[in-house]
């Protein structure tokens, strides 16, 4: 193992990893935001949005990534609609995000029972605050092991973000292969910097989770 190599490669795997980084983050928000309404719209059986959001929900969820990050970058210019690498990333994850994330607050829903709803409503609470004080908090309990995953999921997607151009981690790790040859190092140093973002997320949200069961 040649130190002085790794010392070489660290400021390009750092700098790689702040833009997965932050290529995540927006994603994962965005998804998060996307996920809990389409999420609402199907529980509250909105008419005509919610045959939107299942169309919706079974295009993302059944259709690789990478397809749709060549259709954001490569296809909606012809149409005249232009974005940055980054921003195309972030779109990209937000648009497989949202689909799972949805599924996971159905699922969180879907195990609240709807009398409890019902008697918020009769108590004279407005739909929004029994959903924010009544459904919200039940249902996070149950979604948020569906939820981790997803997060999780979406951290390890952004390796596909390459293929428009992006220096992240796996642009870095490619290029240092094609260029350098040092295939164990870049691997090595690939898969330490995931495990650096990834493992402190996953600990973190299983003491949540925990917490949430005995709550």
């Amino acid at each position: 193992m040649d130190f002085s190599i790794i010392a070489e490669y660290l400021p390009r795997y750092f700098d790689a990893t702040l833009l997965t980084l932050r290529i995540a983050f927006f994603g994962t928000v965005y998804a998060l935001i996307l996920g809990l309404v389409c999420s609402l719209v199907q529980y509250l059986r909105v008419p005509v949005a919610r045959q939107i959001v299942t169309a919706y929900v079974e295009l993302s969820r059944n259709t690789p990534l990478l397809v749709q990050l060549f259709f954001i970058y490569f296809g909606l210019p012809k149409l005249g609609i232009v974005w940055s690498s980054e921003n195309c990333a972030i779109i990209g994850l937000t648009f497989l995000g949202g689909s799972y994330m949805a599924e996971a607050f159905r699922s969180g829903f879907e195990s609240v029972e709807k009398i409890q709803m019902e008697s918020a409503r009769s108590l004279g609470m407005k739909t929004s605050t029994a959903i924010r004080y009544v459904l919200l908090p039940q249902a996070l309990a149950v979604a948020l092991p569906g939820i981790t995953a997803n997060i999780v999921f979406l951290i390890k997607e952004t390796s596909v973000v390459s293929i428009i151009a992006l220096p992240d981690l796996m642009f870095v790790t490619k290029d240092i292969i094609g260029t350098d040859y040092n295939t164990w190092i870049a691997l090595g140093m690939l898969v330490v910097f995931y495990l650096i973002i990834l493992l402190p997320i996953s600990l973190i949200a299983g003491k949540v989770e925990r917490r949430m069961r005995h709550v």
